[in-house]
Parts: structure tokens; sequence; C-alpha cells
């Protein structure tokens, strides 16, 4: 993977209200931005930006291309990501949210057969303090630090880097899965590539309650990463008695009047705390644990308060 400040990036669906709110702001901060693709073929240029109407067209006239962020409509980021993929574009970020699920598990089948690398779908994208970003997220929430944030929670990841900012605790790099339910680049992967890290000492973990990556992360953290890692998951102390499974065992259970529970949240809280993981009760206590890993930052922080 390449995320580097010289890395030459495609917008594909730069027309799109997002691609055309971002983009400038992506090319301020020194995102190499060097074409973007649209449909409308009246368009010539975006912002400084070539437009064109081919990704094939794009990398005749600017050479390799690195990374496609795709803005594209739901139902064309099947067409937007393969063409992608035709054209040796090695890395795809797809921002945009609730593709259809059978067009991303195709578009994940041919990138895995190419060996071509899927953040998404629903991704805010990825950004390193003061190094690169490319994405939706807002850049001045974060700081230059040694805290790695991976988050499966739709915009909750530039609160939680606002306030480890504003507690004096940066980050290293900051990577948005997506909230959808399926999606490209995992847990497991960004976890290893943050303990391989040697700028990040410490992984806050954001994600759903209810759901197996979570889950599979825990498990993972627990077989091979020995760096400190804190979760939030929202939702997690709510109050609500919910059964999950398939149909079948949904309507059985009413047909018996039984309330059956499986306890994925248990589950989850559990499996995270055998693996070390200490867990937050609300956004407000996770810059607390995280300066609990250093006490140096501590002391520091007490200084300065004085």
């Amino acid at each position: 993977m390449k995320w580097e400040a010289d890395s030459k990036v495609l917008i594909q669906g730069i027309t799109h209200p997002l691609a055309i709110s971002y983009a400038p702001r992506m090319k301020a901060q020194g995102t190499n931005i060097v074409a973007g693709i649209t449909l409308d073929e009246e368009t010539s240029d975006i912002n400084d930006i070539p437009v064109f109407t081919l990704v094939e067209e794009a990398v005749t006239e600017v050479g390799k291309i690195d990374t496609s962020l795709i803005f594209s409509p739901p139902y064309e980021v099947l067409d937007a990501g393969l063409e992608a993929i035709a054209a040796n574009i090695e890395q795809l970020v797809i921002v945009t949210a609730w593709v259809p699920p059978l067009d991303l598990i195709t578009l994940l089948e041919q990138a895995k057969a190419t060996n071509t690398f899927v953040l998404g779908s629903g991704s805010e994208g990825l950004l390193v303090p003061d190094n690169f970003w490319l994405g939706v997220m807002e850049p001045e929430f974060y700081s230059k630090g040694s805290v790695g944030i991976i988050s499966r929670c739709d915009r909750l990841m530039d609160e939680v880097a606002k306030r480890l900012t504003k507690a004096g605790l940066g980050q290293s790099l900051a990577i948005s899965l997506g909230a959808d339910w399926i999606m490209g680049s995992n847990f497991e992967q960004w976890l290893q590539i943050m303990e391989e890290d040697d700028s990040t000492k410490a992984i806050v973990l954001l994600g759903q309650p209810y759901s197996s990556p979570e889950l599979l992360a825990a498990q993972y953290i627990d077989s091979g990463i020995e760096k400190p890692v804190i979760a939030y998951l929202p939702g997690i102390q709510a109050p609500i008695n919910r059964s999950f499974g398939d149909a079948t065992s949904i309507i059985a259970s009413q047909l018996s009047y039984q309330s059956t529970s499986i306890t994925e949240e248990n589950q989850t809280v559990t499996a995270l705390k055998k693996a070390g993981v200490k867990i937050a009760n609300n956004v407000e206590e996770i810059p607390k644990l995280v300066k609990r890993l250093f006490p140096s930052q501590r002391r520091k922080s007490r200084t300065s308060n004085r």
C-alpha cells in the first residue's frame, strides 16, 4: 500500500456534491489529486483538476495513478471500481455508502483476484496528520502524535480525534473502515499495520456492538497485538432487549411465546476484555483511558493546567 503525500489520486464521481466540497480542501492540504472522472462530457476541469469521462483517458494523460477515491452514486460504484482496477489502480477508497451488496461482493472478488486494496464502502477515508489526507474527515480536528484510530462508526472518528487533540494526544494514523455491513479492508489488517508502525504507541478502536467484525478484531488482538488498545462501542450501554438471529429462529421464538436473546454484545465485550482491551463507556472516557498509558503526557497536561 502507498499512502504518501506524493501518491497520485483520482476522484471518480468528482461532480458529486461531497467531492466538489472536499476535493479543493484536500488539494489545498497537499493531496496530489491529478484527475477526476465524470459522465458529464461538458465538464473540462473542476477547481483546476482536469476531468475526464474515462479512467483510461486520465491514466494516458497523467500517468500511473496510485489511488481512486470513489464518490459515484451507489449503483455506479461497481462500474467505477472495475474501471479503476482495469486501469491498474491498486488502491480504492469508496466514500459512497449503501452500495448494493451483490455489487460490492462482485467488486471485492475482482479486487482479490487482482490484489487490489479496497477501503469501504461508506468510508470517511484515511488521514496521517500533517502528511496525507484522503476522504471526508475534518483534518483540523487531528494533530500529529502516537495514537492510531480505526473506526467503523459513521462520523464518530472526527469527534474522538477532536477530544484526543484537545487532551494533548495526537494521532499517528486514522482509518475509517466504513459503516456498511460488507466492507473491504478490515480491523485485523489495520491492527497489524499499527502494531508494526513505530510511530503508533496506542490504538483506539471504534466499533459497532452487534456485529461480527468487532468480535473477530477482539480475537485478533488477543492472538497477536501487543500494543495497548482502547475500544468504544456506541450503544453498548443501551438497555435494549433485542433478539438477533436468522428469520426462522426469530419466528419460531415468537410462535412458541419464548423470548430468546443472543448476547452478541456480551460476547464482544467479553472477548475484548479477555484480550486486555480497555472499554470506554462513553466518548469522554477515551482520552482519559489513553492518558493512563502515557504517564509523561498526563504530567504535562497537569502542568499546563496550572
